[in-house]
């Protein structure tokens, strides 16, 4: 169950035909790491441009970090598909992921949250959306 600290301010806007949530792997993560110091520094890996993004673009939550509780988590959003790069594609708002409805193909979105104080970062939550022309 989720706790009322780590539960964000908002759910990530879905629009897509398959749909995964990784809360139950993060609750999971979260008390092995809690358990075993050593293991935090698995999830404390931040790559610098996920914390670059968290830090200019990143979606606010109402979650703390649950590793340092030091400061509230961010989401950040990324698009992978067709004729975008490889690393993806950095979605900063609603009218990013609407301009994907409007492209050629199927596109797989990802919702990381990120801690920027401690770099904590788990992935929650992947869907995808149907771009023009794409067939089901």
């Amino acid at each position: 169950m989720t706790s009322p600290r780590s539960r964000p301010s908002q759910a990530p806007k879905t629009s897509g035909l398959a749909e995964v949530s990784y809360r139950l792997m993060r609750e999971a993560a979260v008390r092995e790491a809690r358990g075993n110091p050593l293991m935090r520094e698995d999830f404390r890996e931040a790559h610098p441009m996920l914390l670059r993004a968290a830090r200019s673009i990143g979606t606010p939550t109402n979650g703390m970090c649950p590793l340092c509780d030091e400061e509230r988590l961010v989401w950040v959003k990324y698009a992978f598909g067709p004729r975008l790069p490889a690393e993806g594609r950095c979605l900063e708002n609603a009218a990013d992921e609407e301009r994907l409805t409007r492209r050629v193909g199927v596109f797989t979105c990802r919702v990381v949250e990120v801690c920027c104080a401690c770099t904590w970062n788990y992935l929650i939550h992947s869907y995808t959306v149907q771009g023009l022309g794409a067939k089901t």
